[in-house]
């Protein structure tokens, strides 16, 4: 590495997580053991204590940034980071176990593999299933019950998560990525302004060569929500589902996968679920989307 250069740049987006970051930040000199690294946060505009709380340490670099949205934010994080050959991508209501950023780095080092995902835990110690099929039609409504592969992204059979393997991709929220594949890349996409960048970051890769491999050989832990989801980020969630289905197809699929969706949402706040009606509204009235996300040109979101 040339100098200057470091072995990690880990890169952190906040949001008000004024309660997470801090536990974060005291997580990772043991997590990258005899690594060198770099740590850069950029808050997003938090309107809690976060900036009180980054602003009183001294192990991180602290970049403001107005919300442009998570993608937006890590990406500026890494442009912001001295060169480094692995760049690690945290929530800031994760946590590292001591020793498991050199463990996925040894994952990483393995030829054509550009992501490392390790094994995550809630705050109960229990499993947090984090791996993830691809996108079909047969997947849009989300069946884990059925427990068959065909009908359910979310991969919940503990069997799944003993073995190192290549996984579609997996929830982005503890991530090492070769700095070669990041670039390639472009970074993550901007435009899904939250939720779907790291799928579509994973499914990119792979078109390029580089997989996705899952190591239960390092640990971390995910308290999850730690900024919480409104009906305006489940909206923005549904709806960048829909976009990233028909950047991988053609229209008549996603107009398909367009139409399902709207059903799944009407029948979920059917069942009591509020935060599926404004996403029917946003979906069938396109003036109604989150602005950020630009996606109010076309009935089909783009």
């Amino acid at each position: 590495m040339s100098a200057g250069s470091v072995d990690v740049a880990v890169v952190v987006v906040t949001y008000n997580s004024e309660h997470d970051i801090a536990d974060l930040l005291d997580s990772v000199p043991a997590a990258l053991g005899e690594l060198t690294y770099s740590v850069v946060v950029v808050d997003n505009g938090s309107a809690d204590g976060t900036l009180v709380v980054l602003d009183g340490r001294h192990d991180c670099v602290v970049v403001r940034s107005t919300n442009d949205g998570y993608a937006a934010g890590i990406n500026r994080a890494v442009r912001s980071s001295p060169p480094a050959s692995a760049v690690l991508v945290l929530n800031p209501d994760a946590t590292l176990d001591p020793e498991s950023v050199p463990l996925m780095i040894d994952v990483l080092r393995k030829p054509g593999v550009g992501i490392v995902a390790p094994r995550v835990r809630e705050a109960d110690g229990s499993l947090s299933p984090t791996l993830r099929r691809g996108p079909t039609l047969g997947r849009v409504g989300g069946l884990s019950f059925t427990g068959l592969a065909a009908f359910t992204e979310r991969i919940e059979d503990p069997r799944e998560y003993e073995a190192e393997h290549e996984v579609d991709w997996a929830v982005g929220a503890i991530l090492l990525i070769d700095r070669e594949c990041f670039d390639a890349l472009g970074g993550l996409d901007e435009s899904y302004f939250l939720y779907s960048e790291e799928t579509d970051f994973s499914l990119r890769a792979r078109n390029l060569g580089w997989a996705t491999v899952y190591t239960p050989q390092a640990g971390a832990m995910h308290v999850g929500g730690g900024s919480g989801e409104s009906a305006t980020t489940h909206t923005m969630k549904i709806i960048n589902r829909v976009r990233l289905y028909r950047r991988l197809t053609d229209d008549r699929r996603a107009w398909v996968y367009f139409v399902l969706t709207v059903l799944i949402e009407v029948r979920r706040g059917v069942l009591g679920h509020r935060k599926s009606w404004p996403t029917v509204r946003a979906l069938l009235r396109p003036s109604t989307r989150p602005a950020p996300l630009g996606a109010s040109d076309a009935f089909l979101p783009r």
